[in-house]
């Protein structure tokens, strides 16, 4: 056996911890640039970093980042001499200044570094000094070492990625995500689900991984509901917040699988969020794999990981791997997430979809290999 396990240099967690963040960033450098998606929400931040004496600069993002984005964002921090990056909102704000710190310190032409559509070289040099503060609980992106980056003219999401770009801190603040309404706290939720079932059932998991995947899929089976019906609910949004740190912590560090090897792909062909893409893909995907692997690899132990999912989520230690789908097409449908066509997505582009989705890194972690004719039938279900 052998893995290995990497992650941010600092993680803080719990409520009110965004409060610690000013006095860190001192430390760090003296010009703070931030990335965000709200201005009101992070005035927090800002002053909290002015008091201490900082230069602060804010830059909106709004939808997800393009590479445009990324370099008008390098561009600002070149100009007013910034020398500590802050993502602050959700995993768009968090990837564009990722991405900056990546490319502030790296010269050659961003395509070089991005996978698919570039060269995939990696990054020459250590990103700048980058905080990341999630005010949603889904992605995971405060301790992942990638970005994600939409490419419009050419329809795909693809990442820059390099294990310098872990964050130097990660500041996970439950309190942040009171806010949320319903939908987003749906979609981010179920994308966090997503991240610690895929690692946990991939092709190559391992202990430590698995570890925090068990602990992870408990709170969200007891957790996700009750946030989305509540959203001040401090200990469903507290537990909801771990689970998305922790999908973070086991994807960077295990796989992923069928899962995101579409829904990357699926972005660049409709306006869906990932989440709600997770969503609609994740008990399809769950329910596709256990027919092949019985029928293609019937003793193969992720079947068996898949039952084990499945008594995380219902609580019932006999359940079935099957009743593990049952309970996650239930959720889905009981928290309104919406067909993939109520976003553009059109059969027309499947075929380009399973084309670019067979080529994606995240399809590699798959527990079985399934054709184009599987991936085609799990998108006209989605």
């Amino acid at each position: 056996m052998r893995f290995e396990f990497a992650t941010a240099n600092r993680i803080l967690f719990g409520p009110g911890v965004l409060s610690e963040v000013p006095a860190l960033a001192v430390s760090l450098g003296k010009r703070v640039f931030i990335a965000t998606d709200s201005l009101e929400r992070s005035a927090e931040l800002v002053n909290g970093l002015q008091h201490k004496g900082l230069f602060v600069e804010v830059v909106i993002v709004e939808g997800e980042p393009d590479l445009n984005c990324i370099m008008m964002a390098t561009r600002k921090i070149k100009e007013t001499r910034c020398n500590v990056i802050i993502g602050f909102g959700g995993g768009s704000a968090l990837d564009t200044g990722k991405a900056a710190a990546a490319l502030l310190t790296n010269s050659r032409d961003p395509l070089d570094y991005l996978e698919v559509i570039g060269l995939g070289l990696p990054l020459e040099e250590p990103s700048a000094p980058f905080i990341a503060i999630p005010t949603t609980a889904g992605t995971g992106s405060e301790v992942t070492r990638n970005a994600v980056i939409t490419v419009p003219e050419k329809r795909v999401k693809v990442s820059l990625r390099s294990p310098s770009m872990l964050p130097c801190i990660a500041c996970v603040d439950p309190d942040l995500t009171y806010s949320l309404p319903p939908s987003v706290t749906a979609s981010t939720g179920l994308d966090a689900l997503t991240q610690v079932i895929e690692p946990f059932v991939c092709s190559s998991p391992n202990p430590f991984t698995d570890a925090i995947c068990r602990e992870a899929i408990a709170r969200a089976s007891k957790s996700l509901r009750r946030a989305w019906m509540n959203g001040l609910d401090a200990s469903a949004r507290e537990d909801m917040s771990l689970v998305s740190l922790f999908g973070g912590l086991a994807l960077a560090n295990a796989k992923l699988g069928a899962v995101h090897g579409m829904a990357n792909t699926i972005g660049g062909f409709s306006h869906a969020p990932h989440g709600v893409v997770c969503a609609r893909l994740l008990p399809k995907v769950m329910k596709m794999n256990l027919q092949v692997l019985r029928a293609r690899l019937p003793s193969s132990p992720t079947i068996e990981r898949y039952t084990e999912v499945a008594r995380l989520l219902t609580g019932d230690e006999n359940a079935s791997a099957d009743a593990g789908v049952d309970w996650i097409q239930k959720l889905v449908d009981e928290l309104k997430i919406k067909a993939l066509r109520e976003y553009g997505l059109n059969s027309d582009d499947f075929p380009a979809i399973v084309a670019h989705s067979q080529k994606a890194s995240s399809m590699k972690g798959n527990p079985i290999s399934l054709t184009d004719a599987e991936l085609l039938s799990i998108l006209d279900e989605a």
